[in-house]
Formats: C-alpha cells, sequence, structure tokens
C-alpha cells in the first residue's frame, strides 16, 4: 500500500540528489568545452528550423485571431502590441522549450538510457570518469544557454509571420503596428520571457538526464524513462510557468 508513495518519494530524492551533483560538476575541473558545444549544437543549432517553423505560424494565427476579434471595435492597430507582449511574456518561452522538449530532451534521455542499459555508463565509471560530470553537466548547462537564445529566435519569427498577415494580408496600416508595439512593448516583458527560458531549460535538462541516466530494464525500459522524460518536462514547465509569471508580475 505505501509502495506508490515511498516510490514517488524515492524518486524524487534521487532526482534532487542528481541534479545537485550535476550543477556542482559543472564548475569543477576538468573543464570539458568540446563537450559543451557538442551539446549547444544538439539543444540548440539544430533546434533552430523546428523553433522557427513553429514560431512563424504561431504568430501568424495569433494575428489572425486577434485582427478578427478586434476589427470589430476598430482597434485591429493593437494587433502589433498584442502579439509582441504574448509573444514575449509567454507563447515565446513555453513553446519553444516544448519543442526543445520533444525534440531534444527525449533523444538526451534514450541517449542516456541506452548507454546505461548498455553498461557504458558503468565503463566510465571504470575509467576514473565521472558521467555525471562528463554526460550530464554539458547538457544542462547548453541548455540553459540556448533556451533563450531560442526563444529570442521564436518571438522575433512569430513576429514576422505576425507582420505578415496583420499588413500584407488583413490591411493593417504598419505605422500603427509598429508604433503601438514601441509604446507598449516593455523591457521586463523581454527579461520575463529570458527567465522563464532559462528556467525551462534546466527543467528539461534536469528531468531528461534524470530519466535516461536511471533507466533500466532493456529497450523497454529506455522507451519508458523517454516517455516519461517528455511528460514529466512538459508538466513541469507549465507549472513552473505560472509561478514564474506570478512572481515576475509583483516585481
Amino acid at each position: 500500500m505505501l509502495k506508490g508513495p515511498l516510490a514517488t518519494v524515492e524518486n524524487i530524492g534521487q532526482f534532487v540528489l542528481l541534479t545537485v551533483r550535476t550543477l556542482a560538476w559543472t564548475f569543477r575541473p576538468p573543464y570539458r568545452p568540446s563537450q559543451l558545444l557538442a551539446a549547444m549544437d544538439f539543444i540548440g543549432v539544430q533546434s533552430v528550423f523546428i523553433v522557427s517553423l513553429t514560431g512563424i505560424f504561431s504568430g501568424m494565427v495569433l494575428a489572425l485571431q486577434t485582427v478578427n476579434s478586434l476589427r470589430q471595435f476598430s482597434a485591429e492597430g493593437s494587433v502589433g502590441a498584442i502579439v509582441a507582449i504574448s509573444l514575449a511574456r509567454e507563447i515565446a518561452p513555453v513553446f519553444s522549450a516544448l519543442m526543445v522538449t520533444a525534440r531534444a530532451g527525449s533523444a538526451m534521455a534514450a541517449e542516456l538510457g541506452n548507454m546505461r542499459v548498455t553498461e557504458q555508463i558503468d565503463a566510465l565509471v571504470t575509467m576514473g570518469v565521472s558521467p555525471v560530470q562528463y554526460l550530464l553537466s554539458p547538457r544542462m548547462l547548453a541548455a540553459v544557454l540556448m533556451g533563450p537564445l531560442l526563444c529570442v529566435l521564436y518571438g522575433c519569427v512569430g513576429m514576422v509571420g505576425a507582420w505578415i498577415v496583420a499588413v500584407k494580408w488583413l490591411s493593417v496600416d504598419p505605422g500603427v503596428f509598429v508604433a503601438n508595439i514601441e509604446r507598449y512593448l516593455e523591457l521586463k516583458d523581454f527579461w520575463m520571457g529570458m527567465v522563464k527560458a532559462a528556467v525551462f531549460g534546466f527543467l528539461v535538462s534536469a528531468i531528461s538526464c534524470n530519466q535516461g541516466f536511471f533507466a533500466s530494464g532493456g529497450a523497454r525500459g529506455v522507451g519508458l524513462a523517454t516517455t516519461r522524460a517528455v511528460v514529466q518536462s512538459a508538466v513541469a514547465l507549465l507549472i513552473a510557468n505560472y509561478f514564474i509569471t506570478d512572481w515576475l508580475t509583483e516585481l
């Protein structure tokens, strides 16, 4: 009867301890910049296309819905500001992190899980190499660094999509579109998105690495670990998004 609650507590403790160890090893020598650059390329550079694709269509549909809703009040000129604030505060950090979860988080969990079940991680320990420092720390640091950059990319591409729909297709005045962005979009909106993106990158990497690092049970166990990594990361992002928004709004 206590197996479920005890297992949950054990998993939480395991996750916290591994995350603390990963953070501690991040700032201890020997440093391996090649591992960090490889992780940044995998998490960031290789996510550019999917983030850009989802970003432009998010901006387009947001502009389309906003213009159609505001046109009945003759307020369609505000679409630029509404889309810009929505992207900066919420849509860009959340959706870019979800794309990273689906593409990079799942891959990290699967790769680490495969290394665990094929005893490659045990081999690193035998050679005197810390698997936490060699495998996990670069991935976590890369996710924290690349998250805000992907968020900026998502926001910029989303605004391009919004411009195309609002100005080119729905005949919103381009001067009013830009003027309202300059008037209402503030620096704190941008920084809110950056803070969220960095935290989300940390959560995705921590959860995905934890699931892959402790995977067991052969190919089936790796599949289950990958599934848990994606689901838990997505849920954690949405929960963290609320608390970060509430905290930053009160500042």
